[in-house]
């Protein structure tokens, strides 16, 4: 009876606020969260494509576990612990304005929540439904997206194998919180279609079965699939760990088993993966996955120069390097949780049908992978309790070095949350298939502090901010000795009303090869963004303004205006955006989120002097029907060709129009 009262209470005190405070959509959320590191990696482009589809299939607040809340980069582990337990104790969430009631929560997080999350009636039992049941009550969603260029390559003309457009088809199959399958058939412009060596069709399919939480079976993958165990530190390919998205998730870790949905066509797995509930707190995990991939091999035709991982085969060099080799992984996890304690040991091993054998006469190349065979083994570990949140993993491989990460978070005070996270990635250090939380990319060759932390000074504010320093002991591209580079940043949004704004800076410096080679010299580079934000209810507008300035022996400037649009009347949503880029070369260049069409990123890059534009229009017919159309154009003002090679394109402007269809059964 309490609990209801407070939540009317709640609900009561909330109806002001909420009126005149709408939900900022997470897309929105996640271009902020977004650098230009980010923007250039994959792991960002499958947590975007991940998000996408939670958005579409709403998790049940009575039924999802730890697992599935993990999945949200925006939630610490202090809000997942706190959510878990309000719910036991509770023993059922009637309404999401109960989510007003965990201290831990602030009203950001709860709106962007509200977003994956929902409250559906109640049910019996949580079991695995019969066949029957799963064809009957299961949902159907087929999304197909065409891409129309209105321009020509030079490969377009001659050295392409294929035509000049872009298509993919996504089918989508989920019943209740436990099913999900899917099939993912994906085309590049410029590959062949029907024709040479896809003669059956598209150039990629994906296809998978994965079940949630069926009785002591907690995740099963069956087909294409991919990991995160621990902090990734020697098994990660399937999530992004940029540095605001770390100080977001407080350095929490944890096990995951996600189906490649995704139109990626490396950094997957194919096979099989399982973890399963051997008792009260203690899971198994066990993995095994065969696959053949794409490499450029050496002179003698039989060694691997480079792994590939771009997925094109537009011509008849890239198809002779499409699927040459093969590689074999096995592995497994035992990780067990009580009262706050984790702790967890991963094994895995990895085979190649060819041996890696990389040109190491250029030094920074000295410690890249080679061999034909690899192992790695790690003990993660963790506790988190009331304020306090500590988490790592140390691990080690064929070469038998010994690298290690470690953070630990502590809300100070009720509006201020620091974070501190350590690295040590020797660079004999060799993990095939690691990714965590690195400046220089990889899991190697770096050493180094971060330090973070979350402020919310006062009602609507929010202030986060980081520096990271590190070290690489051995040289690197561009850095012909041992380097160091620094890294600050400070970003602070308000929101009031309808209003919101956003303030952000960025100084990062790098050592690097001066002209001559003869010593190391810093390359300096500020960031800053401006935004204003406005929400009407049915129409919302965005103005936003990006700085970049690098000096490294020079000076380079550039600056983007930005101006969004959307206007909604019904099932129509009218979305506009027009900007004008200048800057002085490619170092000073400017990425901009760009929204468009569903499960698709786009972070584009601007340099030289310039304009952007796009239109866009969506249609929902009733709840089963979605079409959408995006028209988008750049044009150039200081240039009279775009782009190299047969990816050169004559003239000053270049037209995509995109058109994307959802049917849902």
């Amino acid at each position: 009876m309490l609990r209801q009262l407070l939540a009317l209470s709640i609900l009561l005190c909330s109806v002001v606020p909420l009126s005149s405070q709408t939900l900022k959509s997470w897309e929105e959320y996640f271009s902020q969260m977004g650098q230009r590191e980010d923007a250039e990696s994959e792991g960002w482009e499958q947590t975007y494509e991940e998000l996408s589809e939670m958005a579409d299939h709403k998790l049940d607040l009575n039924r999802c576990s730890r697992e599935d809340l993990q999945r949200l980069p925006f939630l610490s582990a202090q809000q997942i612990m706190d959510l878990m337990e309000y719910r036991d104790r509770a023993r059922r969430i009637e309404s999401v304005v109960e989510l007003r009631l965990i201290p831990s929560m602030e009203w950001r997080d709860v709106e962007m929540l509200l977003q994956f999350v929902e409250v559906r009636p109640e049910v019996r039992r949580d079991t695995l439904p019969s066949l029957r049941q799963l064809l009957r009550y299961g949902r159907h969603e087929l999304v197909g997206t065409l891409k129309l260029p209105f321009y020509t390559r030079r490969g377009d003309e001659n050295g392409y194998l294929g035509y000049k457009y872009k298509h993919w088809l996504r089918y989508t199959f989920t019943s209740t919180q436990h099913v999900k399958a899917g099939l993912v058939a994906s085309q590049d412009a410029g590959e062949p279609f029907f024709a040479g060596r896809n003669s059956l069709g598209y150039d990629f399919y994906s296809a998978y079965l994965l079940l949630r939480d069926v009785g002591r079976i907690r995740a099963l993958a069956l087909g294409r699939y991919r990991l995160r165990l621990g902090m990734g530190l020697i098994m990660n390919n399937s999530f992004g760990l940029g540095k605001l998205n770390t100080l977001a998730m407080l350095g929490r870790s944890g096990n995951h088993i996600y189906a490649h949905s995704s139109r990626l066509e490396a950094n997957y797995l194919q096979g099989a993966a399982s973890t399963v509930t051997l008792a009260r707190g203690l899971d198994a995990t066990a993995f095994v996955s065969w696959r053949q991939i794409d490499a450029t091999l050496n002179a003698d035709s039989t060694t691997v120069a480079t792994l590939l991982r771009s997925g094109y085969h537009r011509t008849e060099s890239e198809m002779a390097r499409r699927r040459n080799t093969s590689q074999l992984l096995t592995g497994g996890n035992l990780n067990f949780f009580s009262r706050g304690f984790h702790v967890g040991v991963t094994a895995l091993y990895t085979s190649f049908s060819r041996e890696l054998r990389p040109d190491v006469s250029t030094l920074y190349r000295r410690w890249y992978a080679s061999g034909s065979r690899f192992w790695n083994a790690s003990i993660d570990y963790g506790y988190i309790s009331g304020r306090l949140n500590v988490a790592g993993e140390t691990a080690t491989g064929t070469r038998g070095s010994v690298a290690t990460i470690n953070s630990v978070s502590y809300q100070l005070l009720s509006n201020l949350s620091l974070m501190a996270l350590q690295r040590y990635y020797p660079y004999q250090f060799c993990a095939v298939f690691g990714e965590s939380f690195a400046d220089g990319g990889a899991v190697n060759n770096e050493s180094g502090v971060y330090l973070g932390g979350n402020w919310a000074p006062m009602r609507g504010m929010a202030v986060v901010f980081y520096t990271d320093v590190a070290y690489f002991a051995w040289p690197r591209y561009q850095a012909s000795a041992a380097s160091h580079s620094w890294d600050h940043f400070v970003q602070m949004t308000y929101e009031r009303g309808a209003w919101d704004f956003l303030a952000r800076y960025r100084m990062k410096c790098r050592e690097l090869d001066n002209d001559a080679k003869t010593a190391l010299i810093y390359r300096n580079e500020h960031r800053a963004r401006l935004a204003l934000g406005y929400d009407g209810g049915s129409w919302t507008t965005r103005t936003q303004a990006d700085m970049s300035l690098c000096a490294f022996g020079q000076h380079s400037f550039g600056y983007m205006m930005t101006e969004n649009a959307t206007y909604r009347y019904g099932p129509l949503r009218l979305q506009a955006t027009l900007g004008f880029f200048h800057t002085d070369d490619y170092s000073s260049r400017v990425y901009v989120y760009e929204p468009g069409p569903l499960y698709q990123f786009s972070f584009p890059s601007f340099y030289g002097e310039g304009l952007r534009w796009a239109l866009s229009v969506r249609a929902d017919v009733g709840s089963r029907t979605m079409m959408m159309a995006k028209l988008g154009s750049t044009r150039y003002f200081d240039r009279d060709s775009m782009g190299s090679g047969l990816q050169q394109v004559m003239g000053r402007s270049m037209t995509d129009l995109e058109v994307q269809l959802r049917l849902k059964l």
